[in-house]
């Protein structure tokens, strides 16, 4: 279906030249996405009868983990692409908006530029065509089974995910940080590609099943079995292992290897960003997981273990996302320090490895997910909200207009397609929206940890299962990091509610006034006028906001199908 879609799309894309067909392209993704889960849905039922399959000569499989992880991975792209599938704002009248009204009344008014219409996420044909592209190789890479489709599936997501980086072509930031991002992408996918050829070099096969069956005869105590492969180690694939690990804790943004995610999140447009942060880690944690559980040894074993890497740099991601993000002022910057915080988590969860251990992994990971998602969402209807006011920034010279808008200019740069960048931008933003204002605070709470958010049962099960297999140095880490990691969320939450705020209304629309006409078939039935308080955010980011962070809030009182799933994915990859 996705393969299809691509081809199709390619073809659609190469025979027109209307740029505002994009919008069309992002609805039709979203339609090809939701078919797509319908059919990964249907096949769910007979993979939980069966242990999965094997597909195209064994470079895939199919099993219940991986179609489940299909569905999350499809859903949440579909959410992010619902942000180019409609204009970001709309003119609302309350005497309209009756069903009856909606239904058999049209309003047309031509403010292009109030309604956003004509903003850059509109103008690029290709945005749909690439997060495709995307999501191909995230799938791919999710059910590979071979050591050649873990190296194209990986590049195919990259690639696309480079160019998505890069895909404003007018901002000067977004091409740096997508160079940065290439650049150094380019060079995780070397340790990967090194690793690679290491493993068949000593292993003689690229089928990671029959990889797996080399690691338990080498780990086997039976000398009478170890003779049979006389020229073998059991530490030469755990260190190529090691060395793949370098290149996808790379590109999940791990400690020590985060460096390039601040810059890069903040540098290329939060529409990017959204998509850029979350669905490029889900395959990757997800293939992680069963490389885990089939090639590693007990911790007790005195022999090296690749596994070991991934609680480094857990530890080290727990501290420097905690520390780091302390200090900063640009939200999409602490977002990506947040991040790698949560990523120290999601680690800690995949390097013990046990039955409890995999299913807060898997728990921890969607959640986290979604949770990111509504954070980004709601930070983008934030600075679509704002159109109307005017950012004074504190500690600026106000007598002197030129040099205050070039100390703004240094602080806000590319505001079109990223209109929220400094963390003071949200000041006493509760007495502007106090909707969207509760909702970005949920969703930081749940962040931070507080119950009864979902974010507390994700943290609470990662340390429950640390505690209960020994990991109790790692289990006071996570814990003191995750109390201080709520000093920077708390902070924002209390400029949003406790500060007044620096944006002021913008006095040359004090008298803006717009004209519009109804009509019924056709037939214009009146003429009004529209006020700038009539423009608001639109239906398709309000009802976004407001499904996920209902999910979040209220997790505790409906918990039983996502712990179900994630109990029950554990139980089938350990065979109980």
């Amino acid at each position: 279906m996705l393969i299809l879609s691509l081809v199709l799309l390619l073809l659609s894309t190469s025979i027109t030249s209307r740029q505002d067909k994009s919008i069309l392209y992002s609805r039709a993704t979203i339609t090809i996405l939701v078919v797509a889960i319908v059919i990964t849905e249907d096949n769910l039922f007979l993979l939980f009868l069966n242990k999965g399959i094997g597909i195209f000569g064994g470079l895939f499989h199919s099993t219940s983990t991986t179609n489940v992880f299909h569905i999350v991975i499809l859903a949440i792209s579909s959410v992010i692409l619902l942000l180019t599938s409609f204009y970001p704002r709309k003119v609302w009248l309350r005497e309209y908006s009756s069903i009856d009204r909606l239904l058999f009344t049209k309003l047309i008014y031509y403010q292009t530029v109030l309604i956003n219409k004509t903003g850059e996420q509109f103008k690029i044909l290709e945005y749909s065509l690439i997060i495709l592209f995307i999501i191909i190789g995230g799938v791919f890479l999710i059910s590979t089974s071979d050591l050649v489709s873990v190296f194209l599936s990986i590049e195919l997501q990259s690639y696309g995910l480079y160019l998505i980086s890069t895909i404003y072509r007018d901002s000067e930031p977004a091409t740096a940080g997508g160079l940065m991002y290439f650049l150094l992408g380019g060079l995780s996918s070397c340790f990967i590609l090194l690793s690679t050829s290491l493993l068949y070099a000593n292993a003689g096969t690229t089928n990671l099943d029959s990889l797996y069956i080399i690691n338990s005869i080498s780990n086997a105590d039976d000398h009478s079995l170890n003779t049979l492969l006389y020229w073998y180690k059991s530490y030469y694939i755990h260190l190529s292992l090691f060395i793949m690990s370098v290149g996808f804790l790379f590109k999940v943004s791990a400690a020590p290897f985060h460096f390039w995610s601040p810059d890069v999140y903040d540098a290329i447009p939060t529409v990017v960003t959204t998509f850029v942060a979350i669905v490029a880690k889900i395959s990757i944690f997800v293939f992680l997981l069963e490389l885990v559980h089939y090639t590693s040894k007990s911790m007790l074993d005195t022999n090296f273990s690749w596994v070991m890497s991934l609680l480094f740099s857990s530890l080290l991601s727990l501290i420097i996302g905690t520390v780091v993000g302390l200090t900063q002022s640009r939200i999409k910057r602490l977002f990506a320090f947040s991040t790698i915080s949560h990523v120290g988590f999601i680690l800690l969860g995949l390097s013990i490895h046990s039955v409890e251990s995999t299913q807060a992994f898997i728990f921890y990971l969607i959640q986290y997910s979604v949770s990111n998602l509504n954070a980004f969402i709601v930070l983008l209807a934030i600075g679509y909200s704002l159109y109307s006011y005017v950012y004074e920034e504190e500690g600026l010279n106000n007598t002197d207009p030129n040099k205050k808008d070039a100390e703004k200019n240094e602080n806000i740069i590319d505001a079109n397609n990223s209109p929220i960048q400094l963390i003071d931008q949200l000041k006493g933003y509760y007495y502007i929206n106090p909707v969207l204002a509760m909702s970005l605070a949920i969703t930081l709470f749940s962040f931070a940890g507080i119950p009864p958010l979902i974010g507390f049962f994700g943290k609470q099960m990662i340390l429950s299962a640390a505690i209960d297999n020994g990991y109790i140095f790692m289990a006071l880490v996570a814990i003191l990091t995750s109390v201080i990691s709520a000093v920077y969320y708390l902070s924002i939450i209390k400029q949003i509610f406790f500060d007044k705020p620096d944006n002021t209304l913008n006095t040359e629309l004090n008298d803006f006034k717009a004209e519009a006409t109804i009509s019924e078939k056709n037939i214009i039935v009146k003429k009004i006028s529209i006020s700038i308080n009539n423009i608001v955010v639109s239906s398709s980011l309000s009802l976004s906001i407001s499904i996920i962070t209902i999910a979040i809030t209220l997790f505790m009182f409906i918990p039983e199908e996502l712990l179900n799933i994630a109990n029950i994915l554990a139980l089938i990859l350990f065979n109980i």
